[in-house]
């Protein structure tokens, strides 16, 4: 992390010209992989980085025609780290709910999960918590591929250590889970005070009263 910040400007610069939005950035940048005093990680932390990905799509770096590479590519090289970080430091789950919130660390992929699934008619929702469809859509799905992640750390009944997920399983189609997970981000990230205290407002993530 202490490498991280000293070089994330110049990292950024690379990429952004202007003083100011390099700054802004940077700071989401650095803030994408966890805190490393409490040494945890959370949801705040992932919508970092989200917001870092949002400032390059503002300035153009990205364009819409990037967004299909920025989710299954750039976020999911993200995912990937961000969990050897987790695994590696041992990294406690920052404000978790404990089972029964959606995941420890993540929530993001299962949007982009879901989303991926609608339209699919081969793969009902009360398949996703069958090992045998984890296996199977683990590499090509996000939503699949986090339930993988949580089945490998965690033990026993899938019910019980993640309450949540078990009970998303019963809606009966991918548009209404991927619906109501946004709903839920609504609520439960972006509209918590813990959670948005921390997000610097500048020049690209703008704060606007209701």
């Amino acid at each position: 992390m202490h490498k991280l910040r000293e070089n994330s400007n110049n990292l950024v610069s690379l990429l952004v010209e202007d003083e100011s939005q390099c700054q802004e950035l940077s700071v989401y940048l650095t803030e994408s992989f966890g805190n490393e005093t409490r040494i945890d990680y959370g949801t705040g932390h992932e919508m970092a980085f989200a917001f870092f990905l949002i400032g390059l799509l503002k300035l153009k770096v990205l364009s819409s025609q990037d967004f299909k590479s920025i989710v299954l590519r750039v976020f999911y090289e993200y995912l990937k780290l961000a969990r050897k970080l987790q695994v590696t430091y041992k990294m406690e789950p920052a404000g978790s709910h404990g089972v029964w919130s959606l995941d420890d660390f993540q929530f993001l992929p299962f949007i982009f999960g879901s989303a991926q699934m609608i339209g699919n008619q081969q793969i009902e929702p009360s398949n996703f918590v069958e090992e045998t469809f984890i296996e199977r859509f683990k590499d090509e799905n996000l939503f699949f591929n986090c339930l993988k992640f949580i089945i490998s750390i965690k033990r026993g009944p899938f019910a019980e250590h993640s309450n949540q997920l078990w009970n998303i399983s019963m809606v009966q189609s991918w548009n209404k889970i991927n619906s109501g997970l946004i709903k839920m981000y609504m609520a439960e990230v972006l509209e918590k005070f813990p959670v948005a205290q921390h997000i610097l407002f500048g020049d690209l993530i703008k704060i606007t009263p209701k």
